[in-house]
């Protein structure tokens, strides 16, 4: 292997940006606890107003529709004043939307809490733009893909947190009483239900608002780096222009796009596919879940230590073919073998979106806080090709097939893995 594919001896951090990127840090834990506690209050809504999966649905769409719609208004943001900024206004609204679950639950309407979590989801698209890039501009360029990747490792720790903290404050607490026990109960009596159920919900939220209090103080307080652009003028469409010709960063942004299809395509029919496989319930079906977050985040630490070594562009080619053999098992295999391949493809996604994001943020220069809205823009990839996968299901009557899916997202990237080298080599001879 040459030596400049690996990066041994270069430090991750440079000199006094310790905790600065330990504060910058705490945010991927943050958005990750977020992320999948939002995924709980499908399951929660669906039971507190009696509601359809399409009602509920609308949950995940003004999730994602904020991650879209404010990702690049985050870049303009970030690009005329700084990274600290962006950091300070995206924790502003992540606790604005947390606190708002507060009058939502005493409304107890459904589009309160919509709203609430459109704000709350806004912030953590400013935080995912501001973060990223920010993090990569912490080091030295050699090492910029291992420093992502190590920051991004706390990530699926707050998932994990995110999905115990609902489990013991939300979910243990809803009433078990289903849609037609529910419809049959006088209107009093259910609001008094529901009033308590959305308590819950609220309590959680309003009680993260609150760390992220401390947290907003904190960067606050601290002197950041500055990680400024060199031509302070603002030119969006210039940016765009060179953006669309660099070959390596649109294949970066496509890549990321189908890479969220499979992330959450995978992990939205986790508890199901358990379920018909395994003959489980929702509750036993939902530790196979766990598990694969919990494998996603350890996996990320040991792909971010062998970046020492091995180039992190082979490492992500080498991952996307196992994700796809493991999704072809869950395909065509059957029983606790398809459940576990299924469990092995969060290890394998494990390193994909931080070393996607960090191979095609290369030689961006002054567009990279335009650049890296692009790359979160593409999250929404998780909402489109989920419901091509659910379409697929129903179309067929199986979910088994439905896994052609991530499968297909997989091949995309692993191709991307395949051909970045040539595209980067490209952008350093222009």
């Amino acid at each position: 292997m040459s030596k400049t594919e690996t990066n041994r001896g270069i430090p991750v951090t440079l000199p006094g940006n310790k905790w600065p990127f330990i504060l910058i840090t705490s945010l991927f834990f943050l958005w990750g606890l977020a992320n999948n506690m939002t995924d709980t209050l499908l399951a929660a809504f669906k039971r507190i107003m009696s509601m359809t999966d399409f009602q509920t649905s609308w949950i995940q769409m003004a999730f994602y529709g904020s991650y879209f719609l404010l990702a690049l208004p985050a870049a303009i943001l970030i690009k005329k004043y700084s990274y600290k900024t962006g950091v300070l206004v995206g924790l502003g609204l992540f606790i604005m939307g947390a606190l708002l679950f507060y009058p939502a639950s005493i409304s107890m309407v459904y589009g309160h809490f919509l709203a609430a979590l459109f704000i709350l989801a806004g912030g953590l698209s400013i935080l995912e733009t501001a973060a990223n890039p920010y993090i990569i501009s912490m080091g030295p360029e050699e090492t910029a893909t291992r420093r992502l990747n190590l920051a991004q490792s706390f990530n699926p720790i707050g998932s994990i947190t995110g999905i115990l903290l609902s489990k013991i404050f939300i979910l243990s607490n809803l009433n078990l009483l289903d849609a037609d026990q529910r419809a049959s109960m006088a209107p009093e009596e259910l609001k008094t239900i529901q009033s308590m159920e959305l308590t819950s919900v609220m309590g959680t939220y309003v009680g993260v608002a609150l760390f992220l209090l401390v947290i907003w103080v904190l960067v606050k307080m601290t002197k950041m780096p500055m990680a400024k652009d060199e031509v302070k003028k603002l030119d969006i469409s210039g940016s765009i222009k060179r953006l669309l010709s660099n070959r390596n960063y649109c294949w970066s942004v496509t890549a990321q796009f189908f890479y969220m299809g499979a992330q959450i395509g995978l992990w939205s029919y986790t508890i199901r596919y358990a379920m018909q496989e395994l003959g489980k319930s929702e509750d036993d079906a939902s530790v196979y879940y766990l598990a694969s977050i919990i494998l996603f985040s350890s996996s990320r630490f040991v792909f971010t230590a062998l970046m020492k070594y091995v180039a992190p562009r082979r490492l992500l080619f080498i991952a996307s073919v196992l994700g796809a053999l493991c999704t072809l098992t869950v395909i065509y295999g059957a029983g606790m073998v398809g459940v576990v391949a299924l469990i092995l493809t969060s290890g394998c996604m494990s390193l994909m979106f931080p070393t996607i994001y960090g191979l095609g943020m290369q030689k961006l220069g002054n567009d990279a806080k335009i650049g890296g809205s692009g790359l979160i823009m593409a999250i929404l990839g998780g909402a489109v090709l989920t419901s091509v996968q659910g379409m697929v299901s129903d179309s067929f009557g199986s979910i088994n097939i439905s896994f052609y899916v991530p499968l297909i997202c997989f091949l995309v990237v692993a191709l991307y893995s395949r051909v970045q080298k040539n595209l980067q080599s490209k952008i350093i001879t222009n």
